[in-house]
């Protein structure tokens, strides 16, 4: 499966955003989703995670909880992330990721990553 990353950008801090990832190839609604970062000179850390299927249960880093929400479109093989209230320290290069089997917050069982794409955060 192929990832493209698109909706990031400069906000002025509190504002919103939303990332969307559209996924081609199969079967989208198999794969687990993920949504991860990465900040100038700091580790990649993921930020929310989606179950694969219609009712996707899903997991939030802690510092992003009640901030921002996962979502998946299967019949438009998007997943999506809306972020608010955002926070300069949000500014960093966001990821989504796909994943067959499990999931779960560990990069390594994440098999197709998309480009990324860059949020700023203005203060």
């Amino acid at each position: 499966v192929q990832l493209q990353a698109s909706g990031g950008g400069l906000v002025q801090a509190g504002g919103s955003l939303r990332l969307s990832c559209a996924a081609s190839g199969r079967s989208f609604g198999s794969y687990a989703m993920g949504w991860s970062r990465q900040a100038a000179g700091k580790e990649r850390e993921f930020v929310a995670v989606i179950k694969r299927g219609g009712g996707g249960s899903t997991y939030y880093a802690d510092f992003v909880k009640g901030r921002f929400t996962i979502s998946r479109d299967n019949a438009k093989n998007t997943v999506y992330l809306q972020m608010n209230s955002l926070k300069p320290e949000d500014t960093a290069v966001y990821y989504c990721a796909a994943r067959e089997m499990g999931w779960g917050t560990n990069a390594g069982g994440y098999e197709y990553w998309g480009q990324g794409t860059l949020v700023t955060v203005s203060s």
